[in-house]
């Protein structure tokens, strides 16, 4: 059930809408490369983002990563609007309107993150978390302000994937996730409401149903891991940037469809585990990239070069969506 905030409170009066972002202020916790994209994304639409990164070597890295980064996103103009330091004893609390969460995946650290967050933001901060596994209210739970947290799920790299899930926990107050659809749309981001906090949220959950037939089929030997890979890119794959799944089944006739799934459906993987073809690479220490081995054998240059391959032909289709993207919000543009 949605908690209702009374209307003299500072977040009720807020629940009508965040500053427009090249009025507002960021905090990013975590300077990774989601976070570091996430800033990115931030400071393209003119909000002044600032990101906590403890380690040192990183953070040292990140001023030439988001010169590099903005000037992907033409938008090299914006350089001065994001900065990283070392602790959140260094931020000026007073002027964050918004906090994302980007720091690895464990629980217990989460929660204690968002203990702190609360008492060192103003009442009226959003405070969103971007994990992938765990739901906001389990991030929330215990804290008395669990009605200005939300799940806010980006996806790699996030300054050139639009897509972005506002996941409604609990607690979470529906005006306040309204409000931050209407910033991330300024930001030029495609913002979906998760109105149920699933594990996996929303689109998580439905490439996981694809990968979980996907392994099936490779586990049985009907196709290879190339062969997976090319039906999907180059054919249904293909044509899912122009329309989703719903919408393909107006294109192609949802009598066709509807068929074909009763004529599927049975034979389907049902699977309650990951496939044998994920488990024992993990086992053996073949976790893709960062090992130098997975379904593939990687080195340093071809690292590289897939990295540049796969980052370029996201540009291109970026390109190609933008008719249909959200314009930045900005006094400025």
């Amino acid at each position: 059930m949605t908690t209702q905030t009374t209307p003299s409170s500072p977040l009720a009066e807020r629940s009508t809408g965040l500053p427009r972002p090249a009025r507002a202020s960021a905090l990013v916790v975590g300077g990774g490369t989601m976070g570091a994209d996430v800033a990115l994304v931030l400071a393209r639409a003119g909000c002044r983002a600032v990101v906590v990164e403890p380690g040192a070597a990183r953070r040292q890295g990140l001023d030439a990563y988001f010169t590099d980064g903005l000037h992907t996103l033409e938008a090299g103009h914006r350089r001065g609007l994001v900065s990283a330091c070392a602790s959140l004893d260094d931020v000026d609390w007073r002027s964050i309107d918004l906090v994302i969460e980007c720091i690895p995946e464990k629980l217990d650290i989460k929660q204690a993150l968002f203990a702190e967050l609360v008492r060192r933001s103003r009442p009226d901060t959003l405070l969103c978390s971007n994990s992938s596994s765990f739901p906001i209210s389990a991030i929330a739970q215990g804290l008395a302000t669990a009605q200005r947290m939300l799940g806010l799920h980006f996806f790699m790299p996030a300054h050139l994937v639009p897509l972005v899930e506002v996941v409604l926990g609990k607690d979470s107050a529906a005006g306040l996730a309204d409000a931050l659809s209407d910033f991330m749309r300024g930001c030029s981001m495609v913002p979906v409401l998760v109105r149920k906090d699933l594990p996996g949220f929303l689109a998580n959950r439905l490439q996981h149903a694809l990968a979980r037939e996907a392994f099936a089929m490779i586990d049985a030997g009907v196709a290879t891991p190339e062969d997976v890979d090319a039906a999907v890119r180059f054919g249904f794959g293909f044509r899912f940037l122009a329309a989703g799944p719903v919408l393909q089944r107006d294109h192609a006739g949802i009598d066709v469809h509807c068929a074909a799934a009763a004529s599927m459906y049975p034979s389907l993987a049902a699977n309650t585990e990951p496939a044998r073809a994920l488990t024992e690479r993990v086992a053996s220490g073949k976790l893709g990239m960062k090992t130098g081995a997975g379904f593939f054998t990687w080195t340093p240059e071809s690292i590289a070069a897939e990295r540049k391959r796969y980052d370029g032909l996201l540009m291109a289709g970026l390109r190609l969506l933008k008719p249909e993207l959200p314009p930045i919000d900005d006094e400025s543009t």
